[in-house]
């Protein structure tokens, strides 16, 4: 049995696991965070709500107004339009959604507040603290890949995700939750047998699952 490179697995267990979502609230906290790839400065866009959930992510190679509306298109897409989303001074940030606001009946609601907007600098810290140990990350796509491997394991550890009576607890191990996933998501047989393979070898990897 071939074994799953992660630039194949990681993106097969963030779609399994979106269907055990729990829903995220309607008041966003958004900001940006660097993060080296390739010896160079790079942006990972995130939000979370305000009981600390994760929104979404992006990585980006600039930081404007595109980068700014495009993760913002992407988070609402996937979990639905905020109330409102509290920013910190960054023009880039407030061009953004003001330009998604043109577009919109209902607008957004904006908040400039840095002080608000400390709930989502800390919570960048749980990621950066992972990438460390790896180094430099050798390529944006490999960067992009390890960033969403790392953002789905910390959204399990927020208990995220929603698995029945029980929840993550019931599991005995993170590698057993892998495979939960995988087995109530509508995969080739061969892709999921070979995932399950993978998770087995790498499951302590960092780089791949953060356990």
């Amino acid at each position: 049995m071939k074994f799953l490179r992660p630039t194949h697995l990681v993106p097969l267990f963030e779609k399994a696991f979106r269907r055990h979502k729990r829903p995220v609230g309607k008041s966003w906290r958004m900001d940006e965070t660097y993060i080296r790839v390739k010896g160079e400065w790079r942006y990972l866009y995130r939000a979370v709500d305000k009981d600390g959930n994760t929104i979404d992510f992006l990585l980006r190679a600039k930081r404007d107004k595109v980068a700014a509306r495009r993760f913002f298109e992407k988070s609402i897409a996937h979990n639905g339009v905020p109330e409102i989303v509290t920013i910190d001074k960054s023009g880039a940030n407030l061009a953004a959604l003001e330009a998604i606001n043109a577009d919109r009946e209902t607008p957004i609601g904006i908040r400039q507040s840095k002080y608000l907007n400390n709930l989502v600098e800390q919570d960048h810290r749980a990621i950066k603290r992972r990438c460390v140990p790896m180094f430099a990350l050798k390529s944006f796509r490999t960067a992009a890949v390890t960033l969403a491997g790392l953002e789905l394991a910390h959204r399990i550890r927020k208990r995220q995700f929603s698995f029945g009576r029980g929840g993550p607890r019931q599991f005995s191990s993170l590698k057993h939750l892998w495979a939960h996933a995988l087995a109530h998501h509508d995969v080739p047989a061969r892709r999921t047998e070979a995932a399950r393979m993978t998770v087995s070898r790498q499951c302590t990897r960092t780089q791949v699952l953060a356990c």
